[in-house]
């Protein structure tokens, strides 16, 4: 090519004929997209219900674990403010999860919401948030006790005792994974 010779331009061409339909959409455009979005959103209400179904039966077995350890004297739990507050914050996660499991089942078989969504996302997030800090502060602060207690007499008090507040753990970790679910669904809403 020299420099008096112009470069030869070509002209666009067209994407092949062929099958439209067959041919693969954007991600997340047209109804892939909307059919993936509602199996996502699907999924996340049932992971939400089946959480919220386990940490409402942690949390009862840690309320009639508590509620059940009285074994006279010294062995019975109403006689430790660490134990009573254990009892205490398992009864409020056990009304508080069951409440919301059963808030689900409802919206799942209705097909409709109790409240606006944008509420219910934001009771939904904090409610789980705040009550999962207070199941592992009920716990945090009955294990000390326990521990020294176990230290002077292993017997069936203690083991009642480091049962519940395990059951209590394990219902913190549960709402906290539900809380990170809420969470995304709560920044996931659209406003309009």
């Amino acid at each position: 090519m020299t420099s008096t010779e112009e470069p030869t331009k070509t002209a666009p061409t067209a994407p092949p004929a062929g099958d439209v339909e067959s041919q693969a959409p954007a991600t997340g455009f047209g109804v892939p997209g909307i059919l993936s979005r509602w199996r996502r959103e699907d999924l996340l209400k049932k992971g939400s219900l089946v959480l919220r179904v386990i940490g409402f039966l942690f949390s009862l077995l840690a309320f009639i674990i508590m509620a059940s350890n009285s074994h006279g004297g010294w062995e019975d739990f109403d006689k430790y403010e660490e134990y009573r507050y254990v009892l205490a914050i398992a009864i409020l996660s056990t009304l508080y999860t069951g409440a919301q499991a059963l808030r689900q089942v409802q919206e799942m078989s209705t097909g409709k919401q109790i409240f606006p969504s944008r509420t219910l996302a934001l009771v939904d997030f904090f409610g789980d948030q705040i009550v999962a800090y207070l199941l592992i502060s009920a716990a945090s602060s009955a294990i000390p006790i326990t521990n020294r207690m176990r230290e002077g007499a292993d017997n069936i008090f203690t083991d009642s005792s480091a049962a519940a507040i395990s059951m209590e753990i394990l219902a913190f970790l549960v709402l906290a994974f539900s809380a990170l679910i809420s969470g995304y669904k709560l920044s996931n809403q659209s406003y309009i």
